[in-house]
């Protein structure tokens, strides 16, 4: 399925079902490094973990995280901006949907937090994924490596209109 045959995506309440099925998720290397298998479904069902589910035609195509999840240990987090992540089903990687789930995913955390700015952090090697963002207005500000692996990661910024750079 592309972009088009995909229709609107939206963000909405992660449902128990949706929770187990994404803890299924594998990835073809070098992706693996983002398999769900390990994940918690109770724990993406807690409302502190900012999950929630993306949708196309009632369908689940990916899962939008708002807060802490987007954090990768090693990096000097503010609170200047909001950290966001996510991740696509994996049948469906690598066919331009990217872009639109993020979209999807900024819109919904724009109007459900209105932050100053929107962070990203970007495994270095996960040029796909540094492209998607960059095309919607994410820079780089900066570069570590993991806390836990010393994998290395890009730290990119959006500052919403009318608000200054976070950084």
């Amino acid at each position: 399925m592309t972009a088009a045959g995909m229709g609107r995506m939206q963000v909405v309440p992660l449902t128990a079902e949706h929770a187990l099925d994404i803890c299924t998720w594998r990835y073809d290397p070098p992706y693996d490094c983002y398999d769900m298998t390990s994940a918690d479904p109770d724990r993406l069902l807690q409302p502190g973990s900012g999950f929630h589910a993306v949708t196309a035609a009632d369908r689940l195509v990916g899962f939008r995280s708002f807060g802490v999840d987007g954090q990768v240990p090693g990096w000097a987090y503010d609170d200047r901006a909001l950290d966001t992540g996510g991740g696509l089903r994996p049948q469906v990687v690598g066919r331009g949907l990217g872009r639109q789930a993020i979209s999807a995913g900024l819109a919904f955390g724009r109007a459900t937090f209105a932050p100053p700015a929107f962070r990203v952090t970007v495994a270095s090697s996960n040029a796909r994924a540094l492209r998607v963002v960059e095309s919607l207005g994410f820079e780089r500000v900066g570069r570590f490596d993991a806390a836990h692996d010393g994998s290395s990661f890009e730290v990119l910024v959006r500052p919403e209109l009318g608000q200054p750079q976070a950084g």
